[in-house]
Protein backbone atom coordinates (compact mmCIF):
# COMPACT_ATOMS: atom_id res chain seq x y z
CA UNK A 1 0.00 0.00 0.00
CA UNK A 2 1.30 3.24 -1.04
CA UNK A 3 1.41 6.04 2.39
CA UNK A 4 0.14 9.24 1.51
CA UNK A 5 0.71 12.99 3.61
CA UNK A 6 -2.35 15.33 3.65
CA UNK A 7 -1.82 18.33 4.99
CA UNK A 8 -4.96 20.81 5.22
CA UNK A 9 -4.53 24.25 6.18
CA UNK A 10 -6.61 26.91 8.64
CA UNK A 11 -9.18 27.70 5.31
CA UNK A 12 -9.54 23.97 5.40
CA UNK A 13 -10.44 22.77 8.93
CA UNK A 14 -12.31 26.37 9.91
CA UNK A 15 -15.76 24.86 10.51
CA UNK A 16 -17.64 21.70 11.30
CA UNK A 17 -18.72 21.51 7.47
CA UNK A 18 -15.50 22.07 6.45
CA UNK A 19 -14.13 19.42 8.42
CA UNK A 20 -16.76 17.16 7.53
CA UNK A 21 -15.69 17.93 3.99
CA UNK A 22 -12.00 17.48 4.82
CA UNK A 23 -13.47 13.57 6.03
CA UNK A 24 -14.67 13.11 2.56
CA UNK A 25 -11.60 13.81 0.98
CA UNK A 26 -9.58 11.86 3.51
CA UNK A 27 -11.68 8.63 3.35
CA UNK A 28 -11.79 9.12 -0.77
CA UNK A 29 -7.61 8.67 -0.85
CA UNK A 30 -8.10 5.69 1.93
CA UNK A 31 -10.66 4.20 -0.46
CA UNK A 32 -8.00 4.38 -3.01
CA UNK A 33 -5.83 1.78 -1.53
CA UNK A 34 -2.88 3.83 0.64
CA UNK A 35 -2.26 4.46 4.46
CA UNK A 36 -2.65 7.99 5.05
CA UNK A 37 -1.37 10.45 7.32
CA UNK A 38 -3.05 13.66 7.93
CA UNK A 39 -1.49 17.16 8.74
CA UNK A 40 -3.63 20.04 10.06
CA UNK A 41 -3.37 23.37 10.88
CA UNK A 42 -5.51 25.38 13.86
CA UNK A 43 -8.99 26.24 12.45
CA UNK A 44 -9.28 29.65 10.85
CA UNK A 45 -8.19 32.53 12.47
CA UNK A 46 -7.43 30.63 15.72
CA UNK A 47 -3.84 31.62 15.60
CA UNK A 48 -4.38 35.33 15.31
CA UNK A 49 -7.23 35.10 17.49
CA UNK A 50 -4.65 33.47 20.32
CA UNK A 51 -1.89 36.08 19.70
CA UNK A 52 -4.45 38.86 19.90
CA UNK A 53 -5.75 37.75 23.42
CA UNK A 54 -1.90 37.06 24.93
CA UNK A 55 -1.34 40.44 23.80
CA UNK A 56 -4.34 41.59 25.82
CA UNK A 57 -2.35 40.47 28.81
CA UNK A 58 1.00 41.10 28.33
CA UNK A 59 3.00 43.10 25.43
CA UNK A 60 5.89 40.73 26.09
CA UNK A 61 4.83 37.27 27.01
CA UNK A 62 7.27 34.52 28.11
CA UNK A 63 8.33 32.49 24.27
CA UNK A 64 7.22 29.02 26.51
CA UNK A 65 4.05 30.45 27.26
CA UNK A 66 3.34 31.77 23.77
CA UNK A 67 4.28 27.86 22.57
CA UNK A 68 2.24 25.81 25.01
CA UNK A 69 -0.79 28.68 23.83
CA UNK A 70 -0.34 28.80 20.41
CA UNK A 71 0.06 24.96 19.89
CA UNK A 72 -3.83 24.31 21.34
CA UNK A 73 -5.09 25.49 17.89
CA UNK A 74 -3.94 22.32 15.85
CA UNK A 75 -4.96 20.35 18.71
CA UNK A 76 -8.32 21.19 18.22
CA UNK A 77 -8.75 20.60 14.73
CA UNK A 78 -6.85 17.19 14.92
CA UNK A 79 -9.51 16.06 17.43
CA UNK A 80 -12.01 17.15 15.84
CA UNK A 81 -11.34 15.42 12.62
CA UNK A 82 -10.71 12.53 14.05
CA UNK A 83 -14.40 12.51 15.32
CA UNK A 84 -15.70 12.82 12.19
CA UNK A 85 -13.81 10.00 10.90
CA UNK A 86 -15.22 8.18 13.93
CA UNK A 87 -18.66 9.56 12.91
CA UNK A 88 -18.30 7.98 9.42
CA UNK A 89 -17.44 4.65 10.62
CA UNK A 90 -13.56 5.19 9.80
CA UNK A 91 -10.79 4.20 12.38
CA UNK A 92 -8.70 7.58 12.89
CA UNK A 93 -6.10 8.81 15.45
CA UNK A 94 -5.25 12.18 16.93
CA UNK A 95 -2.20 12.80 17.33
CA UNK A 96 0.04 16.03 18.68
CA UNK A 97 3.31 16.83 17.41
CA UNK A 98 5.31 15.49 20.44
CA UNK A 99 3.32 11.66 20.35
CA UNK A 100 4.03 11.95 16.45
CA UNK A 101 8.36 11.82 17.50
CA UNK A 102 8.64 15.62 16.20
CA UNK A 103 11.86 16.21 17.96
CA UNK A 104 12.65 19.96 17.98
CA UNK A 105 15.74 22.62 19.19
CA UNK A 106 14.66 24.90 22.17
CA UNK A 107 14.45 28.36 19.71
CA UNK A 108 10.49 28.88 21.63
CA UNK A 109 8.36 29.95 18.31
CA UNK A 110 10.55 29.23 15.91
CA UNK A 111 11.67 25.83 16.57
CA UNK A 112 13.78 23.82 14.02
CA UNK A 113 13.25 20.46 13.59
CA UNK A 114 16.00 18.18 14.82
CA UNK A 115 14.75 14.61 14.63
CA UNK A 116 11.35 13.00 13.89
CA UNK A 117 11.11 9.25 15.11
CA UNK A 118 7.46 7.75 13.84
CA UNK A 119 7.17 4.99 15.71
CA UNK A 120 4.07 5.86 17.05
CA UNK A 121 2.48 6.45 13.66
CA UNK A 122 3.82 3.62 11.80
CA UNK A 123 2.17 1.19 14.64
CA UNK A 124 -1.20 3.05 14.28
CA UNK A 125 -0.66 2.60 10.20
CA UNK A 126 -0.13 -1.03 10.78
CA UNK A 127 -3.44 -1.06 12.84
CA UNK A 128 -5.16 0.10 9.60
CA UNK A 129 -5.96 3.48 11.29
CA UNK A 130 -5.69 6.96 9.62
CA UNK A 131 -3.44 8.64 11.43
CA UNK A 132 -3.92 12.86 11.79
CA UNK A 133 -1.52 15.05 13.07
CA UNK A 134 -1.34 18.46 14.90
CA UNK A 135 0.90 20.24 12.62
CA UNK A 136 2.84 23.43 14.12
CA UNK A 137 4.54 22.04 17.05
CA UNK A 138 7.13 19.78 18.72
CA UNK A 139 8.96 18.38 21.68
CA UNK A 140 12.11 19.71 22.64
CA UNK A 141 14.97 18.07 24.83
CA UNK A 142 13.59 19.94 28.39
CA UNK A 143 10.61 17.91 27.54
CA UNK A 144 8.55 21.30 26.69
CA UNK A 145 6.31 21.80 23.73
CA UNK A 146 7.48 24.30 21.17
CA UNK A 147 6.25 25.37 17.73
CA UNK A 148 7.67 25.54 14.25
CA UNK A 149 6.99 29.49 13.13
CA UNK A 150 4.06 30.23 11.13
CA UNK A 151 3.48 28.26 8.39
CA UNK A 152 4.85 25.20 10.52
CA UNK A 153 2.42 23.04 9.52
CA UNK A 154 4.02 22.42 5.91
CA UNK A 155 7.11 21.68 7.56
CA UNK A 156 5.25 19.39 9.81
CA UNK A 157 4.01 17.35 6.33
CA UNK A 158 7.22 17.14 4.47
CA UNK A 159 9.30 16.24 7.46
CA UNK A 160 6.98 13.37 8.15
CA UNK A 161 6.36 12.53 4.62
CA UNK A 162 10.32 12.25 4.25
CA UNK A 163 11.01 10.10 7.35
CA UNK A 164 7.79 8.02 6.39
CA UNK A 165 9.18 7.51 2.41
CA UNK A 166 6.14 8.53 1.60
CA UNK A 167 4.64 8.60 -2.02
CA UNK A 168 2.60 11.29 -1.90
CA UNK A 169 2.77 14.65 -0.06
CA UNK A 170 -0.60 16.59 -0.72
CA UNK A 171 -0.76 20.38 1.02
CA UNK A 172 -3.78 21.38 0.67
CA UNK A 173 -5.53 25.18 1.20
CA UNK A 174 -8.14 27.48 -0.27
CA UNK A 175 -6.31 28.27 -4.02
CA UNK A 176 -5.75 25.87 -6.37
CA UNK A 177 -2.27 26.07 -6.68
CA UNK A 178 0.99 28.39 -7.38
CA UNK A 179 0.02 31.36 -9.18
CA UNK A 180 2.14 33.33 -11.86
CA UNK A 181 1.69 36.13 -9.14
CA UNK A 182 -1.64 36.65 -6.55
CA UNK A 183 -4.59 36.41 -8.75
CA UNK A 184 -6.01 38.55 -6.15
CA UNK A 185 -3.86 41.51 -7.16
CA UNK A 186 -3.80 40.59 -11.16
CA UNK A 187 -6.81 39.13 -12.44
CA UNK A 188 -5.52 37.12 -15.14
CA UNK A 189 -2.81 35.68 -13.41
CA UNK A 190 -2.36 31.68 -14.61
CA UNK A 191 -1.98 28.39 -12.21
CA UNK A 192 1.49 27.24 -12.74
CA UNK A 193 1.72 22.94 -13.69
CA UNK A 194 5.42 22.43 -11.71
CA UNK A 195 7.38 24.66 -10.20
CA UNK A 196 10.97 23.80 -9.39
CA UNK A 197 12.09 23.49 -5.52
CA UNK A 198 14.49 26.78 -6.14
CA UNK A 199 11.59 29.01 -7.88
CA UNK A 200 9.28 27.87 -5.05
CA UNK A 201 11.49 28.70 -2.60
CA UNK A 202 12.53 31.93 -3.97
CA UNK A 203 8.69 33.09 -3.96
CA UNK A 204 8.27 31.72 -0.52
CA UNK A 205 10.84 34.45 0.64
CA UNK A 206 9.98 36.99 -1.52
CA UNK A 207 6.46 37.76 -0.09
CA UNK A 208 4.18 34.69 -2.30
CA UNK A 209 2.46 33.24 1.18
CA UNK A 210 1.68 29.52 -0.26
CA UNK A 211 4.42 27.21 1.60
CA UNK A 212 6.52 27.80 4.42
CA UNK A 213 9.70 28.37 2.82
CA UNK A 214 11.46 25.97 5.32
CA UNK A 215 9.28 23.16 4.28
CA UNK A 216 10.64 23.66 0.63
CA UNK A 217 13.77 23.57 2.39
CA UNK A 218 13.35 20.34 3.76
CA UNK A 219 11.48 18.88 0.90
CA UNK A 220 14.38 19.87 -1.65
CA UNK A 221 17.01 18.42 0.30
CA UNK A 222 15.22 14.47 0.71
CA UNK A 223 13.85 14.87 -2.55
CA UNK A 224 9.84 15.12 -1.36
CA UNK A 225 7.55 15.88 -3.98
CA UNK A 226 5.28 18.32 -3.27
CA UNK A 227 1.46 18.86 -4.71
CA UNK A 228 0.15 22.08 -4.26
CA UNK A 229 -3.90 22.19 -4.52
CA UNK A 230 -7.44 23.02 -3.60
CA UNK A 231 -9.28 21.40 -0.11
CA UNK A 232 -12.60 22.70 -2.34
CA UNK A 233 -11.42 21.54 -6.37
CA UNK A 234 -10.69 17.90 -8.06
CA UNK A 235 -8.21 20.10 -10.05
CA UNK A 236 -4.72 18.92 -10.02
CA UNK A 237 -2.53 21.95 -9.03
CA UNK A 238 0.78 22.91 -8.63
CA UNK A 239 3.53 19.96 -8.05
CA UNK A 240 6.85 21.32 -6.55
CA UNK A 241 9.47 19.14 -7.92
CA UNK A 242 13.11 18.90 -8.96
CA UNK A 243 14.41 20.85 -11.83
CA UNK A 244 15.07 17.84 -13.49
CA UNK A 245 11.58 16.78 -13.33
CA UNK A 246 10.38 19.87 -14.78
CA UNK A 247 13.01 19.37 -17.62
CA UNK A 248 11.64 16.18 -18.00
CA UNK A 249 7.08 17.20 -18.15
CA UNK A 250 8.20 19.74 -20.14
CA UNK A 251 11.15 20.81 -22.52
CA UNK A 252 10.86 24.25 -22.59
CA UNK A 253 10.30 26.37 -20.02
CA UNK A 254 9.22 30.00 -19.64
CA UNK A 255 11.82 32.29 -19.16
CA UNK A 256 10.13 34.13 -16.20
CA UNK A 257 7.59 31.58 -14.14
CA UNK A 258 6.32 34.79 -11.68
CA UNK A 259 6.27 37.86 -9.83
CA UNK A 260 6.49 38.50 -6.32
CA UNK A 261 5.65 40.99 -3.89
CA UNK A 262 6.50 42.00 -0.33
CA UNK A 263 4.81 45.30 1.14
CA UNK A 264 6.15 44.42 4.78
CA UNK A 265 9.53 46.05 4.22
CA UNK A 266 11.12 49.13 5.67
CA UNK A 267 15.06 50.26 4.41
CA UNK A 268 17.43 51.79 6.42
CA UNK A 269 20.26 54.24 5.27
CA UNK A 270 23.49 54.73 7.28
CA UNK A 271 25.18 57.56 6.06
CA UNK A 272 28.89 58.96 6.13
CA UNK A 273 30.54 55.06 7.32
CA UNK A 274 33.95 55.67 8.08
CA UNK A 275 35.98 53.07 4.76
CA UNK A 276 37.73 50.76 7.53
CA UNK A 277 37.62 47.14 8.10
CA UNK A 278 35.14 45.74 10.67
CA UNK A 279 32.09 48.50 10.01
CA UNK A 280 30.05 45.85 8.19
CA UNK A 281 30.83 43.43 10.32
CA UNK A 282 29.72 44.81 13.69
CA UNK A 283 26.84 46.46 12.06
CA UNK A 284 25.08 43.25 10.54
CA UNK A 285 26.76 40.77 13.50
CA UNK A 286 24.75 43.02 15.92
CA UNK A 287 21.62 43.10 13.89
CA UNK A 288 22.11 39.14 13.68
CA UNK A 289 22.44 38.45 17.64
CA UNK A 290 19.38 40.67 17.94
CA UNK A 291 17.44 38.10 15.82
CA UNK A 292 16.57 40.34 12.54
CA UNK A 293 16.96 38.88 9.13
CA UNK A 294 18.34 41.33 7.14
CA UNK A 295 17.16 41.11 3.04
CA UNK A 296 19.06 43.16 0.77
CA UNK A 297 22.19 45.22 1.27
CA UNK A 298 23.91 47.52 -0.88
CA UNK A 299 27.09 49.83 -0.27
CA UNK A 300 28.05 52.78 -2.14
CA UNK A 301 31.58 53.12 -3.30
CA UNK A 302 34.21 55.11 -1.07
CA UNK A 303 34.09 58.87 -1.73
CA UNK A 304 36.98 60.44 1.19
CA UNK A 305 37.01 57.43 2.99
CA UNK A 306 33.18 57.28 3.68
CA UNK A 307 30.45 55.22 2.28
CA UNK A 308 26.72 54.40 2.88
CA UNK A 309 25.23 51.31 3.43
CA UNK A 310 21.36 50.81 2.57
CA UNK A 311 19.47 47.20 3.25
CA UNK A 312 16.29 45.83 4.07
CA UNK A 313 14.34 44.40 7.07
CA UNK A 314 11.07 42.85 7.89
CA UNK A 315 8.70 46.36 9.06
CA UNK A 316 8.28 44.81 12.22
CA UNK A 317 11.99 44.94 13.66
CA UNK A 318 12.14 48.66 12.72
CA UNK A 319 12.16 49.39 16.88
CA UNK A 320 14.92 46.49 17.25
CA UNK A 321 17.17 47.93 14.26
CA UNK A 322 17.26 51.46 15.78
CA UNK A 323 17.85 50.56 18.98
CA UNK A 324 20.96 48.62 17.81
CA UNK A 325 22.58 50.73 15.65
CA UNK A 326 22.19 53.99 18.01
CA UNK A 327 24.38 51.37 20.32
CA UNK A 328 26.80 51.20 17.40
CA UNK A 329 26.78 54.19 16.07
CA UNK A 330 28.88 55.96 18.90
CA UNK A 331 31.59 53.16 18.34
CA UNK A 332 31.63 54.43 14.82
CA UNK A 333 30.81 58.00 15.36
CA UNK A 334 28.36 58.09 12.09
CA UNK A 335 26.01 61.09 11.78
CA UNK A 336 23.05 59.82 10.58
CA UNK A 337 20.66 56.67 9.73
CA UNK A 338 17.63 57.27 7.21
CA UNK A 339 14.80 54.74 7.02
CA UNK A 340 11.62 54.58 4.80
CA UNK A 341 9.12 51.86 5.62
CA UNK A 342 7.10 52.95 2.96
CA UNK A 343 8.76 50.54 0.22
CA UNK A 344 8.36 47.46 -1.16
CA UNK A 345 10.03 44.90 -2.68
CA UNK A 346 9.00 43.37 -5.77
CA UNK A 347 10.64 39.96 -7.92
CA UNK A 348 10.99 38.16 -10.74
CA UNK A 349 11.57 34.62 -10.43
CA UNK A 350 12.17 31.84 -13.15
CA UNK A 351 14.76 28.67 -13.52
CA UNK A 352 15.01 30.31 -17.42
CA UNK A 353 17.06 33.18 -16.45
CA UNK A 354 19.79 30.63 -15.50
CA UNK A 355 20.22 29.74 -19.37
CA UNK A 356 19.31 33.37 -20.83
CA UNK A 357 20.32 36.53 -20.13
CA UNK A 358 18.35 40.50 -20.79
CA UNK A 359 15.90 39.57 -17.70
CA UNK A 360 16.92 42.35 -15.44
CA UNK A 361 17.45 45.12 -18.85
CA UNK A 362 13.73 43.81 -20.04
CA UNK A 363 12.98 44.31 -16.03
CA UNK A 364 14.46 47.72 -15.65
CA UNK A 365 13.14 48.77 -19.27
CA UNK A 366 9.35 47.89 -17.71
CA UNK A 367 9.98 49.98 -14.97
CA UNK A 368 11.02 52.61 -16.33
CA UNK A 369 8.31 52.96 -19.03
CA UNK A 370 6.09 53.12 -16.39
CA UNK A 371 8.29 56.05 -14.21
CA UNK A 372 9.22 53.86 -11.72
CA UNK A 373 11.86 54.44 -9.73
CA UNK A 374 14.06 51.42 -8.44
CA UNK A 375 15.69 52.34 -4.92
CA UNK A 376 17.40 48.94 -4.80
CA UNK A 377 18.45 46.07 -6.66
CA UNK A 378 19.74 42.36 -5.44
CA UNK A 379 20.02 39.70 -7.97
CA UNK A 380 20.55 35.36 -7.42
CA UNK A 381 20.60 32.78 -10.33
CA UNK A 382 17.36 33.03 -10.61
CA UNK A 383 16.10 36.01 -9.33
CA UNK A 384 15.69 39.69 -9.54
CA UNK A 385 14.43 42.05 -6.70
CA UNK A 386 13.90 45.62 -6.54
CA UNK A 387 12.91 48.33 -3.92
CA UNK A 388 10.18 50.64 -4.85
CA UNK A 389 7.47 52.91 -3.52
CA UNK A 390 4.83 51.14 -2.09
CA UNK A 391 2.80 53.42 -3.96
CA UNK A 392 4.24 51.60 -6.92
CA UNK A 393 4.06 48.44 -6.26
CA UNK A 394 0.53 47.00 -7.56
CA UNK A 395 1.09 48.87 -10.59
CA UNK A 396 4.97 47.42 -11.13
CA UNK A 397 3.37 44.03 -10.47
CA UNK A 398 0.93 44.53 -13.25
CA UNK A 399 3.24 45.47 -15.27
CA UNK A 400 5.84 43.32 -15.22
CA UNK A 401 3.44 40.73 -15.26
CA UNK A 402 2.07 41.38 -18.44
CA UNK A 403 5.34 42.17 -19.84
CA UNK A 404 6.88 38.97 -19.37
CA UNK A 405 3.84 36.87 -21.24
CA UNK A 406 3.20 35.48 -17.47
CA UNK A 407 -1.29 36.17 -18.70
CA UNK A 408 -0.38 33.62 -21.81
CA UNK A 409 -2.26 30.13 -20.43
CA UNK A 410 0.62 27.84 -20.31
CA UNK A 411 0.43 24.39 -22.64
Amino acid sequence: MATVVMKFGGSSVADADKIKHVAGKIVARRGAGNKVVVVVSAPGDTTDDLLAMADKITSNPPAREMDVLLATGEMVSSSLLAMALSAIGEKAISMTGPQAGILADTNYTHAKIKKVNPKKIRAQLAKNNIVIVAGFQALNHKGDITTLGRGGSDLTAVALAAELKADSCEIYSDVEGVYTTDPRVVKNATKLDYLSYDEMLEMSGSGAQVLQSRSVEVAKKFGVEIHARSTFSQDQGTIITSEEKIWREKMETLLVSGITFDKNQAKFTIIDLPDIPGVASKIFCGLTKIGVNVDMIVQSAAVDKKNDISFTVGRQEMKKVHAELDKIAGEFKFPQVVYDEHVAKISVIGIGMRSHSGVAAKMFDILCRKGINIEMISTSEIKISCIVDELDMLRAVEELHKGFGLSKKRQ
